[in-house]
């Protein structure tokens, strides 16, 4: 009986041996085909840190932008650190410092100063970090890798376009902006191109550094000596959202209050109907950051990239 035994089972091991040796790696399911990999496909993607750097998070947009650029990058197996200067370039550029000691691959830079943030590009260049410049070019564009931003410009040509249909025979316009910032210069050049020659008069205007209080209060002081103001030019959404408190604290109804960012708060005051905010030159942080990231990775990883994407 055991030799009967014995014998049904090396039979069995025999045929499952042959049957083995008999298998091939046919391509349907059914055959349990093996897919061969090719060397790309087994090695793995790299791991980079990247910093970001911005102006202020107390702004929405920079909110957003930052949230773009960590779900791209954690999305790549990558790390983000996050920076807040909150409006100062000292601040800034200490941050960024303690970013490249701490080890860094590359960084997404929007300065609070495209002059006086010269410093940190220079320690970057030297410890060998890659520079996304985004949103705000800086001054000494020789030193970024990359500039990811809106046409500013236009954004402002935009708003000065839809002043002259609203107000055809001109008017008198405050304009409150950010000297340090590119990105509103460029802005409120655009905005004074479109409305040269048509009627306008600017009654006032003040550096606001890019913040809703800031601008509040100058629009305060300048609304008190103008009573009559048209249109108010703002850099960002968050200069036109403390320019409307000072309308509102002014009494003034008429007057036409313009922006650029198309953040939420601005956007649901614009859906209003009685509110003096007219229009703001829409822009899109979310695919800003995801061409960041984008742009940064090819970088690194040694790729074709364009220098400049608006």
């Amino acid at each position: 009986m055991k030799k009967k035994i014995f014998s049904i089972f090396l039979v069995m091991v025999l045929c499952i041996g042959m049957t083995a040796g008999c298998k091939k790696n046919v391509g349907t399911s059914q055959d349990n085909a093996i897919a061969e990999e090719d060397d790309e496909s087994k090695e793995e993607a790299k791991s980079y840190r990247f910093g970001f750097s911005c102006i202020t998070m107390e702004n929405p947009y920079y909110i957003t932008l930052e949230q773009a650029l960590r779900e791209a990058v954690e999305a790549q197996g990558s790390t983000l650190v996050t920076k807040d200067p909150e409006l100062n370039v000292d601040t800034q550029i200490e941050q960024i410092h303690q970013m490249i000691k701490d080890g860094l691959d590359a960084i997404f830079l929007c300065p609070v100063s495209r002059d006086a943030i010269t410093p940190a590009l220079e320690e970057l260049k030297e410890a060998g970090v890659k520079i996304i410049n985004i949103d705000t070019e800086v001054k000494d564009t020789d030193y970024i890798d990359a500039y990811i931003g809106s046409d500013n410009k236009a954004a402002g040509q935009l708003c000065g376009e839809d002043l002259i249909q609203q107000n055809p025979d001109g008017g008198k316009i405050v304009i409150l902006e950010s000297l340090t910032q590119n990105s509103i210069v460029e802005r409120i050049t655009g905005f004074e191109e479109a409305i040269a020659g048509k009627g306008f008069e600017i009654v006032g205007r003040a550096d606001v550094n890019g913040d809703l209080n800031e601008a509040r209060e100058a629009a305060n002081k300048i609304f008190a000596e103008n009573k009559d103001v048209t249109a108010v030019m703002c850099g960002n959404d968050q200069i036109a959202l403390g320019a409307l408190v000072a309308a509102r604290t002014a009494g003034l109804t008429d007057v036409k209050i313009y922006g650029v960012d198309g953040s939420p708060d601005l956007k649901k005051e614009l859906a209003k109907s009685n509110t003096a905010i007219a229009g703001t030159g829409a822009q899109s942080p979310i695919n800003e950051g995801k061409d960041a990231v984008k742009v940064g990775l090819a970088i690194l990883n040694g790729e074709d990239y364009e220098k400049n994407t608006y």
